[in-house]
């Protein structure tokens, strides 16, 4: 790539070249990060094509997104993934800079640090936080533990009376401006000669022969056969799909996930941390209005194309648990409401990311379970590392690979929301 590029490739309704180094199969967050971080090693002078359906991204699990990051994970790779993220979006600006010289049209990232509370309702749930606390704390994130009594002190708004303790960390934790970012890097990866199409693969060439082993191209829904020497199925709740085409299976699945976001009539005194109740449902300041959701239940697989919103879900779960937690919020206004999805990985809703042990060039960055975004930059840099040095170079995501699919053995993670 030539890092001096500055006029945009253009959006393009067909390849321009009949084949390309990468094909990254999906342009969300997912698949521009890749595509950035791949022009971000200048090593790299390869050719890029990012294949996206639907340019306009409508109907991407990155448009309906809640845009939160946190590290309280139980395992401390999946800290880590969110540490980075952390620091990337505090030093944005100087990562999108090329050079070394800042880019005019680069903005700070808006970043509300109001943090994320667990509480536990149970001591079998508290030892669990605490568990999860130390983990965090020995990789140098800010997580606490709050005692009933202080989080009264600090936040006289909540209904404590069932809670045991809770776990808070108001460094590094809250909401961020991941439209910004998303933006940038197809921005500056275009910029830097990455080519978007707007189509749709139907199709995943494998070789014959003593090439079995390899992808050799795409078809997409124009009947065009594009050639590759890798593949990155970033599609989202579409990537079993995908995967099936090369004769992958791949167990992920499209899960809907409902938001609301609603007007107290009684404002709080202070911004509300992202308040993961027992019930399940969680909710958080979101400017003077609060944002709030769950999953359903049952949550099964629905089409990728569904987002018909349940308002009874508002109303038999949410609002009673709402106004039980934060009694200001028994009298409420919805204002705004979407169904999105997560792109759900039944095994052990962990990302999956790297190559197939059968397939070496064609690579996953799949099943985020809902921590996508907060997950791109860490997955975005280590599959650009796959691509260009053949491993893992600043974080070893090896635990994270398909090879626990094939085992069945899940990589566990307790903080799942």
């Amino acid at each position: 790539m030539n890092p001096e590029l500055r006029l945009p490739a253009p959006l393009t309704d067909g390849p321009a070249h009949d084949g390309y180094d990468v094909i990254i199969i999906g342009g969300a967050m997912i698949g521009s990060s890749v595509a950035w971080f791949l022009t971000h090693h200048l090593s790299f002078d390869g050719s890029v094509l990012v294949v996206e359906r639907d340019p306009s991204y409508q109907h991407s699990s990155t448009a309906h997104t809640n845009s939160c990051m946190r590290q309280q994970f139980s395992q401390p790779l999946n800290v880590q993934i969110s540490q980075f993220a952390a620091s990337f979006v505090r030093d944005f600006v100087d990562y999108m800079a090329d050079d070394g010289v800042a880019d005019p049209e680069v903005p700070a990232v808006h970043v509300n640090h109001y943090g994320y509370l667990y509480l536990a309702a149970d001591e079998t749930f508290a030892e669990v936080l605490r568990a999860n606390q130390a983990t965090q704390a020995a990789l140098g994130a800010g997580t606490q533990i709050w005692s009933v009594a202080e989080l009264a002190a600090e936040y006289p708004f909540y209904h404590l009376d069932d809670i045991v303790c809770a776990s808070l960390n108001l460094v590094d934790e809250g909401y961020f401006d991941s439209g910004t970012i998303f933006d940038q890097f197809r921005r500056k990866a275009r910029l830097r000669g990455v080519e978007y199409t707007r189509a749709e693969v139907v199709g995943v060439e494998r070789g014959s022969g003593p090439n079995a082993d390899r992808v050799t191209g795409v078809r997409l829904d124009s009947g065009r056969v594009v050639a590759c020497g890798t593949v990155v199925n970033a599609a989202g709740p579409r990537a079993a799909s995908v995967a099936a085409m090369a004769g992958l299976d791949l167990p992920v699945e499209p899960r809907k996930r409902y938001t609301w976001v609603f007007e107290s009539a009684e404002p709080l005194s202070k911004d509300l941390p992202l308040t993961i109740d027992p019930s399940g449902v969680h909710v958080r300041s979101e400017g003077t209005a609060y944002l709030t959701g769950c999953a359903p239940d049952p949550d099964p697989a629905v089409d990728p194309t569904d987002f018909a919103m349940d308002d009874e879900i508002f109303e038999a779960k949410v609002w009673p648990a709402l106004a039980h937690r934060v009694p200001a919020f028994e009298r409420l206004k919805i204002t705004t409401k979407w169904a999105g999805h997560y792109a759900h990985n039944r095994l052990d809703r962990n990302v999956v990311v790297g190559p197939h042990p059968e397939l070496a060039n064609f690579l996953f960055a799949n099943g985020f379970s809902g921590h996508g975004l907060q997950q791109a930059p860490a997955i975005g840099r280590g599959v650009a590392e796959l691509i260009v040095h053949g491993g893992f170079q600043t974080l070893d995501l090896t635990p994270l690979g398909y090879q626990r699919i094939l085992a069945g053995e899940p990589f566990p993670e307790s903080a799942v929301i």
